[in-house]
């Protein structure tokens, strides 16, 4: 079992070997920039006032205070489909419960790092998760890099993807949350607010997930089938477990359209077969109190994808050495993930 005092990413497989190039990644929060993709519109009308906001080196839960401040209404009325990064430049939607009342002068928010760009009324909430996805504009400065070396590595992960790791926003800051979650497994009776034991808990499955697919990518099984894995459809949580590996399955690999998956443990009979189920069991046999608290705080088994493929991958180089990369993300995945295998930092 990896450190808890160590990085929780630092030690994990790369999939496609040394990385080509060298760089310094949010000298400015302008440098990482993140657009929502949303899985929907607001309509228009409705006792729910959706709102596109802007913030810059913000916690998404601090704006939602903020907008919650401005309206009148208690935090729990406002909602948002999921975390943004603080050290960037996001932009989000919002949803605040206002029945019957018009909505205030977001103008008023106290902040000049949130700016409220966009309103619409909708007939229900922003859920958790309702989100397609995230678009990513990164900066990279003080590039060192062979320019041939380089492009042929964005041409591999835009070709073939990255591992599906998570990135180390999910830990904390320097691993914090999973040294909470080690204590917390010790006495489940830890005091802790939902919101931090949410966290916690996460990013103790997280560190199991990793570190499976972390085995896997050293294998060389992070992106094909083995007989026994639950094979995740593109675009979706649905699976189905592949008994036998046969021409057509490797085929809807290659094609993208299925991608073998790795534990969200929890309550449950692990969905996975045979030799699958081998891997698994070994490399999560160090952290049985780890499993049982997780099984303990009523989490139930899901799977998530080994493999991530970015969408619409673009770059240039508007100086010499500066690299700009835009890409677009299913919600869940990190843009960290995508950039470790083409960066080191400098």
């Amino acid at each position: 079992m990896t450190s808890l005092h160590d990085d929780p990413v630092q030690g994990l497989a790369h999939a496609w070997g040394d990385t080509p190039a060298r760089g310094r990644l949010r000298v400015a929060p302008e440098d990482f920039h993140v657009s929502e993709i949303p899985l929907l519109e607001p309509e228009g009308d409705g006792e729910h006032v959706w709102v596109l906001v802007r913030k810059r080196l913000q916690n998404t839960a601090d704006v939602a205070a903020m907008l919650a401040r401005c309206a009148g209404v208690p935090q729990r009325d406002v909602s948002y489909a999921g975390l943004k990064d603080r050290q960037a430049v996001t932009q989000q939607w919002f949803s605040v419960h206002l029945p019957g009342s018009a909505a205030p002068d977001w103008s008023a928010i106290e902040s000049p790092d949130v700016s409220v760009l966009q309103e619409a009324r909708h007939g229900r909430k922003l859920r958790r998760g309702a989100l397609r996805g995230n678009r990513f504009r990164i900066l990279v400065r003080d590039l060192v890099a062979d320019p041939a070396q380089l492009r042929a590595r964005l041409e591999k992960i835009a070709a073939e993807g990255v591992p599906n790791y998570f990135g180390e926003q999910r830990f904390g800051r320097n691993g914090s949350n999973l040294r909470t979650a080690e204590r917390l497994f010790s006495n489940p009776r830890m005091r802790l607010s939902r919101h931090q034991r949410g966290l916690v808990l996460s990013a103790a499955r997280s560190q199991l997930f990793n570190a499976v697919l972390s085995r896997r990518v050293s294998e060389g099984s992070w992106n094909r089938a083995l007989p026994g894995d639950a094979m995740q459809l593109q675009g979706s949580h649905s699976y189905f477990v592949a008994t036998v590996v046969d021409a057509e399955l490797l085929q809807r690999v290659a094609a993208h359209d299925v991608h073998p998956t790795g534990p969200l443990h929890g309550r449950g009979t692990a969905a996975v077969e045979a030799e699958t189920l081998a891997l698994e069991t070994a490399v999560l046999a160090g952290y049985s109190e780890w499993r049982t608290g997780l099984e303990g705080a009523g989490l139930k088994q899901e799977r998530r994808a080994l493999r991530l493929i970015p969408d619409h991958l673009e770059w240039a180089q508007p100086e010499a050495n500066v690299l700009c990369l835009e890409f677009s993300l299913p919600a869940g995945a990190y843009a960290t993930s995508v950039v470790r295998e083409l960066l080191s930092a400098g």
